[in-house]
């Protein structure tokens, strides 16, 4: 007869209980792939998690997009460019605007994705209702993906546009007439003219633009 080990003999929800103080992605990635029932546990884990941060790990489109699909309760979402080289293109964008997660989603952070464009910020954002915070500093944004978050997100709360060259005055009047909850925009070194922030302040008095 057939030995089973003592941590094949917990219940699902204990293994994702353990699962869920691994803090490396790739170990997760590796216990998922021990057998059926450590993927379940796994999968159960994400689906418990409310935040995900990538930051210091190397990812891709397919490994952050399999992870974010699982986490269907997720709230806050990290996809940072830093030395360990995450990053992600349109293509995972496109990827994760089928989670279940996205519409649920209070803060995305992109911040340095220099591989993704209006094509996928847009598809994306096109997807969030609840969204509060986002930060797409460092991007090569334009005002195309401005009009999409003005029309997609009513309760943007902060905005990061720190470095976004191409955006204009247009595309944040578009923000700030359509997102009325909005109380903090970061435009330091998109060379905005002092007449574009100084209409800005007039529509909304109440406005924090940092610089």
């Amino acid at each position: 007869m057939e030995q089973v080990s003592e941590i094949d003999r917990l219940p699902i929800d204990m293994l994702a209980q353990i699962f869920a103080f691994f803090s490396s992605y790739t170990d997760m990635a590796q216990a998922s792939g021990v057998c059926k029932r450590w993927k379940q546990g796994v999968e159960e884990s994400l689906a418990q998690r409310k935040s995900l941060s990538f930051a210091g790990w190397e990812m891709d489109d397919e490994s952050i997009s399999r992870l974010v699909c699982h986490a269907c309760n997720l709230r806050e979402l990290d996809i940072p460019r830093d030395r360990w080289g995450c990053q992600i293109t349109d293509s995972g964008l496109f990827k994760l605007s089928i989670a279940k997660c996205v519409s649920n989603l209070k803060s995305i952070s992109l911040w340095g994705m220099t591989g993704i464009t209006d094509e996928g910020v847009v598809q994306l954002i096109s997807r969030t209702r609840s969204l509060e915070h986002l930060n797409v500093g460092g991007t090569f944004i334009t005002d195309e993906s401005l009009f999409a978050i003005a029309r997609s997100c009513p309760n943007l709360q902060t905005i990061v546009l720190w470095r976004c060259h191409h955006v204009t005055e247009g595309g944040l009047i578009a923000l700030v007439d359509q997102c009325h909850k909005l109380k903090s925009i970061n435009v330091w070194g998109t060379r905005l003219p002092v007449d574009s922030l100084n209409n800005l302040r007039i529509m909304n008095p109440a406005l924090q633009i940092k610089l």
